[in-house]
């Protein structure tokens, strides 16, 4: 069994210690073919920061850990005093620190360039006002380093945005000041093109307002070109050429055959499109985590989903079953992000929870859904419980497997009794109407949506069938719902429409529920 960089970021640590690396660096060439300037978007854990590491490396001239890859040949290409030429590296991972203070940005940047003066020998720049003079800093540590090794610089950003991702929601006015300082900082490298051999930024999110998107107007935005769609993640055919014996494996673990792990896997970690055409490509840290545990695990929800999601999704209004049913969106729409908008698809979009499925060239929209399993029901079970008030609903009140279980014995008091509590510790917000149908909505669509994955449901917001069929070995339940109206009514459309008949033939039991929600008490009033 081969060793799986799970987590590892370092390309020189995979490549020296002998871990499956899946060789990317085909894309170096691409990028040193077509322009210097660049920027990618791609979710958490998607490998980016992987990638930011090769290209150190490959900038460092360190040729001994590129033995046998892609970039290999392109290099033995070249003249030979062209070949793995070592260039001065300025990089600044910004992942790690804090950056909810005042000064948790102004000391990261600082100590990147206090160790870049150090490594290349460049006197000391001594700093009146740490925040006034970072940008002329960073303007006399590039034209010395450039003057004293006669190279330009290599100039990497790792996570450019987790400054600004970190206070959003929580701390605006920190996340202000953080821009603040990216306009004066960044903006410095619009005017030192000569002192600069590359500059690459990675960050999940595009963020409209910020220098580096405004004032290098050279900078290429790779997010969405399909040359550059599984620049990250892995593909199918990686998967086959990489991984086999690993797959032979949990295969065997799981007694499934190979190609129903494949299968399954696909299913529950593949899916992700960055291009209208490109293919589908994994998340690589829940697929690694899954062949090492030999487990189909939710390993991209361990810290669960970010408040600000939620946050963002509640001020928005909008369904969540259309994230099921797909989002038409203009590609303007979803490359950059308005932190002071409502629209919540471009952020979802950008951080994973929604991916590329269609795309209609006449009207150049794009289609976004889920883009596997993981995602849709880690998402919708972090959705239930970040609903409710944190004073009237503990998470221990949705419980998947009790309701599920109620269903498959015809127990519906405990199963209702959990949805009328649910629904009752949904707050107001403020600024809002009184009237909370679309979050009850949004409740109900993700309960009976997660309760798919033990039984087969279907959940419809409009006409046309009843609001959810659940059906099991034994039992076909029709729910309908009504609002401020009654339980009779809702039971009377469910056979005034004929809900049951495509189901009367089958030999199981149906069972018809009927359920008012009440506005003023906030939840379902009666139900039978």
């Amino acid at each position: 069994m081969s060793k799986l960089p799970i987590g590892i970021q370092s390309f020189k640590k995979i490549r020296e210690d002998g871990y499956v690396y899946v060789d990317k660096t085909q894309y170096i060439q691409n990028l040193l073919a077509s322009g210097s300037v660049y920027f990618l978007s791609r979710p958490r854990r998607f490998g980016k920061s992987l990638f930011l590491s090769t290209l150190e490396a490959y900038f460092r001239g360190q040729k001994d850990l590129f033995c046998g890859l892609a970039i290999e040949t392109y290099e033995q290409q070249k003249p030979e005093k062209e070949q793995w030429i070592e260039y001065p590296v300025m990089k600044f991972s910004l992942s790690g620190g804090s950056y909810s203070t005042d000064e948790g940005m102004e000391r990261m940047l600082a100590l990147v360039l206090e160790e870049f003066e150090q490594e290349y020998g460049i006197p000391h720049f001594h700093v009146q006002s740490l925040r006034a003079d970072l940008p002329v800093w960073l303007k006399y540590c590039i034209e010395q380093c450039s003057r004293i090794t006669a190279k330009p610089i290599a100039f990497l950003v790792d996570e450019y945005d987790k400054p600004l991702l970190e206070n959003l929601s929580v701390n605006l006015e920190q996340e202000e000041r953080n821009r603040t300082l990216f306009k004066g900082f960044f903006s410095v490298l619009k005017d030192e093109d000569a002192y600069l051999k590359f500059v690459f930024f990675t960050g999940v999110t595009k963020f409209s307002k910020v220098s580096i998107f405004s004032d290098l107007n050279q900078l290429r935005d790779i997010s969405l070109l399909p040359a550059y769609g599984t620049i990250c993640g892995i593909t199918e055919h990686e998967l086959d050429d990489y991984f086999q014996e690993e797959l032979i494996a949990m295969a065997a673990a799981q007694e499934l055959t190979a190609a129903g792990c494949r299968e399954k896997l696909a299913k529950v970690y593949d899916g992700y499109h960055f291009s209208e055409n490109s293919p589908g490509v994994y998340n690589p840290f829940s697929l690694l985590n899954a062949l090492s545990d030999q487990r189909f695990g939710r390993y991209w929800f361990e810290t669960g989903t970010p408040t600000f999601l939620i946050q963002k999704l509640r001020r928005s209004g909008l369904a969540v079953q259309e994230f099921s049913h797909g989002v038409q969106v203009t590609e303007d729409r979803i490359t950059s992000f308005h932190a002071e908008d409502d629209d919540v698809i471009p952020l979802y979009y950008q951080t994973g929870y929604l991916t590329i499925t269609g795309y209609d060239r006449e009207f150049q929209e794009y289609t976004l859904s889920y883009p596997n399993d993981e995602v849709k029901y880690g998402y919708l079970n972090s959705l239930i419980p970040a609903v409710g008030s944190s004073n009237g609903m503990q998470n221990s009140v949705f419980s998947a497997s009790r309701m599920v279980r109620c269903l498959q014995d015809n127990d519906l008091e405990p199963f209702m009794t959990m949805l009328m509590a649910l629904l009752a510790s949904i707050p107001y917000h403020e600024g809002k109407a009184p009237s909370n149908e679309q979050e009850w909505q949004n409740v109900i669509y993700a309960i009976f949506t997660v309760l798919g994955q033990y039984v087969r449901t279907e959940v419809h917001s409009s006409g046309g069938r009843s609001d959810c069929i659940a059906e099991n070995d034994s039992y076909i339940y029709i729910f309908e719902f009504k609002q401020d109206k009654t339980a009779e009514e809702a039971l009377r459309q469910i056979d005034d429409k004929g809900y049951a008949l495509p189901y009367s033939a089958g030999g199981k039991k149906i069972v018809k529920i009927g359920a008012n929600f009440s506005n003023k008490k906030r939840t379902l009033d009666e139900w039978n």
